[in-house]
């Protein structure tokens, strides 16, 4: 009896041999029991194709916990900057819902220009990984990253996630509301948040908030929160950077001296 029991408890052809068993049990019928074979065969071979889909699913889209598991394991070692980068990288791409490749060539050219030949396939595979999460632990992942990079650093994260969102001529609203939310996490003051946002998404304020003041500012006031931005900014603070970094961080320096020297002609200020 054991070697028949078998079938019975083999998820693979338990239907057909049900269906079989049931149709000649029932009907008396030899054929009946065949159509019962073939009608649990269909069953089966469905539940196969489910259980196979499933296998896959699973295998491709982690668990956030399973996510930072990975995460940790590759931020540990000499992919420390490239893994922090590529998920924070892929939150971003996710937040309007599709994936532009746009955005992934902007990715790829920051990656070979800051990395060089240190930059391989592997570390598409590591994006990739993330894109195919069904949820990014931001929380825990930018936690990570504040406790370990200066402030500094930071900020020029903000500005390079914007620089992502920017790729395809256009910053939506969820790409903003996600790099916020990581500027909130990272620690990231509300206004030096609002300045770099400026410098990517502008309307008739952006001048004045790139500065992190307002239009009813008085003349001194300009001068003075000028002077204040062009220090935290400088590009001396991501010196110690590789080159990408130390570009990004000239290109802000820029905005906050064109946002000021519109600011001055707009007033007259000499």
């Amino acid at each position: 009896m054991s070697g028949i029991s078998v079938p019975f408890f083999n998820n693979s052809i338990l239907y057909k041999y049900i269906f079989a068993f049931a149709g000649y049990v029932i009907f008396r019928s030899l054929g009946i029991a065949i159509v019962g074979f073939i009608i649990g065969s269909l069953f089966d071979m469905n539940k196969k194709n489910e259980s196979q889909r499933g296998g896959r699913t699973r295998y491709n889209r982690m668990s956030p916990d399973d996510l930072f598991n990975y995460y940790q394991q590759r931020s540990s070692g000499v992919n420390e900057i490239q893994t922090m980068l590529m998920a924070l990288s892929a939150a971003v791409m996710k937040a309007d819902g599709k994936v532009l490749k746009a955005e992934l060539d902007y990715v790829k050219a920051f990656f070979t220009n800051q990395f060089g030949a240190n930059f391989q396939q592997q570390q598409l595979q590591t994006l990739k990984k993330f894109l195919d999460a069904s949820s990014i632990p931001l929380n825990e992942i930018c936690r990570d990253i504040r406790n370990r990079m200066q402030p500094e650093v930071r900020i020029q994260l903000i500005h390079y996630l914007f620089g992502i969102a920017k790729s395809d001529g256009n910053v939506s609203t969820s790409e903003i509301q996600v790099i916020e939310q990581i500027a909130a996490l990272f620690g990231v003051p509300q206004i030096e948040f609002e300045s770099v946002k400026n410098m990517f998404y502008r309307n008739v304020d952006s001048d004045y908030k790139i500065l992190g003041i307002d239009e009813s500012a008085s003349d001194d006031e300009v001068k003075k929160a000028y002077r204040k931005m062009a220090v935290t900014f400088h590009p001396d603070k991501v010196a110690s950077m590789g080159e990408e970094y130390q570009k990004g961080a000239k290109e802000k320096f820029q905005k906050i001296q064109e946002a000021y020297e519109a600011i001055k002609k707009r007033r007259g200020i000499k």
